[in-house]
């Protein structure tokens, strides 16, 4: 739903039929204002008519600590809230570990760095920063910005250190919670969800992040993802994104959702998030850590099993 109020958006169905073992797209809605019907009319109408259960979204569900914040603030940088404190000192044990093998060992260390800036894209340090640790270029700039409480989630670390080099190279984009959206959309969608039912389920992803996990696990290949923005070889790219998940992950796409999916970049990312509901459904999601508050940000990062 990222744009402004008069762009249009998509909504991808997935249903799953357990006695077949598969999954189908039953729907894709494309919502836009028309003569009759408003377009938050007909997503409230497309939620009641297929009994949707989960909705997942590409912006914020939770917010930065500062604004739900009442303190008599003290500044940014001694920002007192726990989860932000908890990121700020991981934060500084990365860079302090980068700066003792620039330290130790400096030749060595400029040796790897201009090694292709190596950077491990599948190492956890979210736990606590492994020794021996060397941070890329581009990340090292990144986590050098510091944290910002009134721009930044907690789970925005979490993205950067699992992604921000890949998502830089194979996107040339970095993940900020409040960088891809609007208050329109946010006001928007705020007013929609006081008419969803009760008891549906909503949930954040990023289409991106999900096309990476693909990725890592050998899914679809790395030089469709480089094709994706391409004019001319964009809708091939797509095909050969769709037809490895299509494999992989049992899902069966109708021939007249698949031209859409194809011809239309918003269709096409509205999908991978379903991928992202489908992976949550099927519990295979990765656990986010409690300083992230997950029960708050509702952050769907999914896992692929490789092949």
């Amino acid at each position: 739903m990222k744009g402004g109020r008069r762009d249009q958006f998509f909504f991808c169905l997935l249903e799953e039929y357990e006695k077949e073992g598969r999954w189908f797209l039953k729907s894709l809605l494309q919502v836009k204002d028309e003569d009759g019907l408003s377009g938050d009319e007909a997503i409230r109408a497309w939620i009641e008519k297929y009994h949707v259960h989960q909705l997942v979204l590409d912006f914020p569900l939770s917010q930065a600590a500062c604004a739900t914040c009442l303190l008599d603030c003290p500044g940014s940088n001694s920002c007192p809230e726990p989860s932000v404190v908890e990121v700020r000192s991981r934060i500084q044990s990365i860079i302090d570990e980068d700066s003792r093998l620039e330290r130790e060992n400096p030749k060595k260390y400029e040796q790897d760095r201009n090694n292709d800036d190596l950077y491990d894209y599948g190492r956890n340090i979210i736990s606590k920063p492994a020794t021996g640790y060397l941070m890329s270029r581009s990340f090292r700039r990144r986590m050098k910005k510091g944290f910002i409480p009134y721009w930044n989630r907690p789970l925005d670390f979490l993205i950067w250190c699992h992604y921000y080099n890949q998502l830089l190279e194979t996107f040339n984009l970095s993940f900020d919670s409040f960088g891809g959206t609007s208050l329109m959309v946010q006001s928007r969608f705020n007013y929609l969800r006081r008419h969803f039912p009760n008891d549906l389920g909503l949930y954040e992803a990023n289409g991106s992040i999900v096309l990476i996990e693909l990725l890592r696990a050998g899914l679809i290949l790395k030089k469709d993802l480089h094709n994706l923005n391409d004019i001319e070889l964009g809708v091939e790219a797509r095909l050969d994104i769709i037809k490895g998940i299509e494999k992989s992950l049992n899902i069966f796409i109708y021939e007249h959702d698949l031209e859409l999916l194809l011809k239309n970049p918003r269709a096409f990312d509205s999908f991978l998030l379903a991928v992202a509901g489908q992976n949550k459904k099927l519990s295979l999601s990765q656990e986010l850590p409690s300083w992230v508050k997950p029960d708050e940000v509702k952050f769907i990062l999914p896992k692929f099993s490789c092949v």
